[in-house]
């Protein structure tokens, strides 16, 4: 699993124009610096479309693919006038090898409409495949939403704090106090885990259309309860410098991790080998597990039992009490039921009330018993034993 999520950014010493040439293997003058970025020699873009939502202005909707690259992103660096703008989003997902080109190039297709382009954005999908088993998406997405009549909207907008009466707050240099509203959520922070999982199912959607049995999953190992060290993502000069056998440290780290991940795969094969000798050896452990205490009605029917049998039966002012114990705790419950099913707040807290009176009942003739049962003898159930 990859896809990664990152923002050109002009402070950075970015450029749309030139992200989207090379990803593109295009040739684009950026008309912002006049520089021209020309990577109609690079090799390895096998698929390159731009995806357009529903209010972009009607010129790009009319212009070809390979010049609508060229004014869109052209477009994005006029309307970005700071010198540290953030220009325009890029996701790079790693295709799954077992489908074929047609299939991931829908796939990509289908997930940027969804998430994307739907939300109002703009994408530049470039699909890059060497034939070295790593086929990947590019996708570069505006920033700035389309207003309805296909003009460029804001990122954002100014909001005035207000006071209880509804006034602007003005503060000690003058100003009001105000905040920053973005106008998409675009750059919330959950947006980019709610992406990485989207691309998960529809990867797996897509893996189970074609009947293959692979999966992926975009949490980390930790978050999945796997003992493994994830490897580093080696990114294009070092991938095309292993390959022409120059040794790199990226590489050289990505090695080590692999030779520590399978001697760590040895350590659990023989702790699962030893568990299952122990299983074999040791006999099933005997349930020592704590038998239940009786309940209080429970104990109540066996000292009941117990008065019963003796010669010298309870006087009837302490089976009296015992009687209305008992009937106090079933009210208490009957009581309870009615506040569990009852249907709304409003009857709810109509109940409430007679739940209080019916607990505080109990209570008292709970302490009664208690009382009373100091005299007893100690062979008999003690309400200190007793639980509701």
């Amino acid at each position: 699993y990859h896809c990664s999520i990152k923002i050109i950014s002009r402070g950075k010493g970015k450029s749309a124009v030139a992200a989207a040439a090379y990803r593109s293997g295009e040739k684009i003058t950026n008309d912002y610096d006049g520089i021209t970025h020309d990577y109609t020699r690079k090799s390895g873009v096998v698929h390159t479309e731009i995806l357009l939502p529903d209010n972009a202005p009607a010129e790009y909707v009319n212009c070809q693919s390979g010049s609508l690259r060229a004014v869109l992103w052209n477009a994005v660096e006029k309307i970005e006038k700071a010198k540290n703008s953030q220009l325009a989003r890029e996701i790079e997902l790693a295709l799954p090898a077992e489908l074929t080109m047609e299939q991931n190039i829908s796939l990509a297709r289908d997930y940027v409409r969804t998430h994307f382009v739907s939300a109002g954005m703009c994408a530049d999908i470039c699909i890059h495949d060497t034939s070295s088993g790593n086929p990947h998406a590019h996708i570069l997405l505006t920033m700035r939403p389309f207003e309805q009549c296909g003009t460029w909207g804001a990122k954002s907008r100014k909001e005035y704090v207000l006071d209880e009466n509804g006034e602007r707050i003005k503060l000690k240099s003058g100003e009001f106090k105000s905040y920053k509203l973005n106008t998409v959520d675009w750059n919330e922070p959950t947006k980019a885990e709610q992406w990485r999982a989207a691309w998960e199912i529809a990867a797996n959607a897509a893996l189970e259309k074609y009947s293959h049995e692979s999966r992926i999953d975009h949490r980390s190992y930790e978050r999945q309860n796997i003992e493994q060290i994830p490897t580093v993502h080696m990114g294009v000069a070092a991938t095309q410098m292993e390959r022409k056998g120059i040794v790199t440290e990226r590489g050289n780290m990505n090695r080590e991790i692999s030779r520590i991940n399978q001697i760590l795969f040895a350590i659990k094969a023989k702790l699962k080998q030893f568990k299952g000798w122990l299983k074999a050896a040791v006999a099933p452990a005997v349930n020592t597990t704590k038998a239940e205490k009786p309940s209080i009605m429970t104990q109540l029917d066996k000292y009941k039992k117990a008065v019963a049998e003796t010669k010298n039966p309870e006087p009837p002012p302490l089976a009296d009490l015992y009687a209305r114990f008992e009937a106090a705790h079933k009210n208490l419950k009957r009581v309870d039921v009615r506040l569990k099913s009852a249907n709304g707040a409003e009857e709810y807290n109509g109940i409430l009330p007679e739940r209080h009176k019916a607990y505080a009942a109990y209570s008292a003739l709970k302490a009664e018993v208690k009382k009373a049962e100091k005299n007893l003898p100690q062979k008999k159930p003690r309400s200190r034993d007793m639980e509701r």
